[in-house]
């Protein structure tokens, strides 16, 4: 499986008046998790805007776990779970320091022809071929 993982130290401006982290950041936490893990098959952001698809997420889950509070250290998996007909991402943020589990969730994106504005099913060759060529050389 393709799959990273990054640190992050929380915010003050991430937070509320409790000092826990607003629900709506933790989305974020998964964006930057899911570039490291796109750029490492070397069809990052950039890659996905050059080809003929846009690739908007269609579907987006997170179930909280225990909060995330100012200044706590965190780590953000990302792992490929699905590339056929989607680009499924799983996420889970553990504490960085005493590995508890923290939040969990996934993202679903699609391929969409930019001329046709149709929904490309399977994805698109272009996609498969970065993913096959990163496994091989692992």
């Amino acid at each position: 499986m393709i799959r990273t993982s990054t640190q992050l130290e929380i915010p003050f401006h991430d937070v509320d008046s409790m000092g826990i982290v607003w629900h709506g950041h933790y989305f974020k936490y998964f964006e930057i998790a899911r570039c490291r893990l796109l750029d490492q098959f070397e069809f990052g952001y950039r890659a996905m805007a050059d080809s003929d698809y846009s690739w908007p997420v269609v579907d987006s889950r997170i179930k909280f776990i225990r909060p995330v509070t100012f200044e706590q250290l965190i780590t953000v998996q990302a792992e490929l779970k699905e590339w056929d007909l989607r680009l499924k991402i799983d996420y889970l943020i553990t504490d960085s320091l005493n590995g508890e589990r923290l939040t969990r969730g996934h993202t679903i994106q699609a391929a969409v022809d930019r001329k046709s504005g149709k929904l490309c099913l399977p994805l698109p060759d272009i996609i498969g071929k970065h993913i096959n060529r990163h496994l091989e050389i692992q």
